[in-house]
This record gives C-alpha cells, structure tokens and sequence, in this order.
C-alpha cells in the first residue's frame, strides 16, 4: 500500500521532517519516482491512481495468503486502502445497515461516508469500537481531505515520511519509506488516527496532546520523531455539535 499526499492536503507534524534529509548521503526522492518504485516491486497486479497533482493511491494484494489481507475499496469519490482484519465485522456491519458481505475496507468507507454526512458521532468513538489489527488510508476526493489510522494492538505497522518536494509518503513498506524519505521518516504511531485538517490524536486518549520524541539512528542523525501521549497535558475540548463531530471534522 502506498499513498501520497501534497502538503496542502497533510500537514504533517514538523517533528517528522529531519534537517538531516538535506546532508544526508541519500536524498528523498520525488514522488513519481516513489510510485515507480512501488509498482515495480509488486506484483502485476498493482495499481495506483492519481487525483489530479495532489494526491496517489497505490494497492497491491497481498502475496502470502498468510500475511494481513490488503483491501482497496472506492465509493462516492471516497478511496480506502484497509490492511488486517476486523474480529467485529458482522456486528459493525450490522450496526451501520450493511450487508454480511460487505468487508473491511468497504466498512471503513461506509461508515466514514454516513459519519461525514449525517454525524454527529466522534471519530474516536467509532474507532476504538473495532476488534481486531487494522491500519488504513482513506483519501476523501470531494473534499480534499485524507484520514489515517491505526490500530492500538501495533500488528499492521505504517509508516510516514516526507518527500523531495515535501508530500507526505504512507506505507506499511519499511523498506520503500526509508529509500524515499531518505531520514524524513518514522513509525505512525499506533492507536492513532491523522485528519489532514486537524492533525495527530490518539483514538484512545482523544483529550491529550501527542508529544515529539526525536528518533536518533545508529549514526547519532535524528530521524524523524515517534509520537507519544503526553499524560501531562489535556486539550481543551468543545462541544460537538453536526457536522463538527464527524469524521470530516473534528475538535
């Protein structure tokens, strides 16, 4: 899985951009060049799709029938690229009006689509009903807006990078996000979910703020950060009310 998102749609935490990058011996790569990447190292069923000059979806199912299914779902201008399983699909399924055969990534879009539309429901409380290992991207094309996240139980590891020309770069690919992001790199962190207007926030720990600890190589060069809930703090929530309680948008 691969997604690419210009700065105007993800603005990314400064933390994640390290000034490393510009001396380091490997520099970032730009993004045509990543999606080439991608699609040459998968099988020749991968596909990716662009959005105009600001955002790429790329999907490839999953090799090993033994690793975390990979699903690619799309509807109503809204695009979800789902990895892992959810143990609580028949009664979220339930829950939401769907039908028994509607699976994981066609879940994940639904609910954010009657979520955005008709809220009011915190996102938050919506993710932290899922059982079950997931890690997701969804890139809402109507509204120019993309939405992250991953599970607290840490099994689908993501990870987020920057770009040559500053696009933000998610992939569960180490590999990939390393030889792209040159040392603009680092773990998403789990049990966490990234609107692209809103920024960072834990699902589980939704009133605290997340902290930047630097991430320090093997070379003493930082590289990015990992993002923790800083316990001392506590953000100052107001009151949701329509559409501000939704997926769309938060406080």
């Amino acid at each position: 899985m691969l997604g690419i998102f210009k700065e105007k749609l993800f603005n990314a935490p400064k933390e994640l951009k390290s000034p490393a990058s510009l001396s380091s011996c490997t520099e970032p790569k730009p993004s045509n060049e990543i999606v080439n990447d991608f699609m040459s190292s998968n099988s020749s069923n991968a596909f990716s799709m662009c959005f105009g000059n600001d955002a790429l979806l790329a999907y490839s199912p999953s090799k090993n029938p033994s690793t975390h299914q990979r699903l690619f779902s799309g509807l109503d201008d809204i695009y979800c690229v789902f990895m892992g399983g959810l143990h609580n699909l028949s009664r979220m399924n339930k829950q939401y009006g769907l039908s028994k055969g509607t699976n994981e990534a066609m879940f994940i879009t639904e609910a954010y689509r009657t979520l955005r539309d008709r809220g009011p429901y915190p996102a938050d409380q919506v993710l932290i009903q899922l059982e079950g290992s997931f890690g997701f991207v969804i890139y809402d094309n109507k509204h120019g807006t993309v939405f992250v996240a991953s599970g607290s139980d840490g099994q689908i590891g993501l990870y987020w990078g920057v770009a040559a020309d500053g696009s933000v770069v998610i992939s569960e690919n180490l590999d990939l996000i390393k030889a792209s992001c040159a040392k603009s790199f680092a773990p998403f962190p789990t049990g966490c979910m990234f609107h692209s207007e809103h920024g960072l926030m834990n699902f589980e720990h939704p009133t605290r703020k997340m902290k930047a600890m630097p991430i320090i190589d093997s070379e003493g060069v930082m590289c990015g950060a990992n993002f923790n809930v800083d316990s001392q703090s506590k953000i100052q929530m107001m009151p949701r009310v329509g559409s501000e309680a939704n997926w769309a948008a938060w406080n």
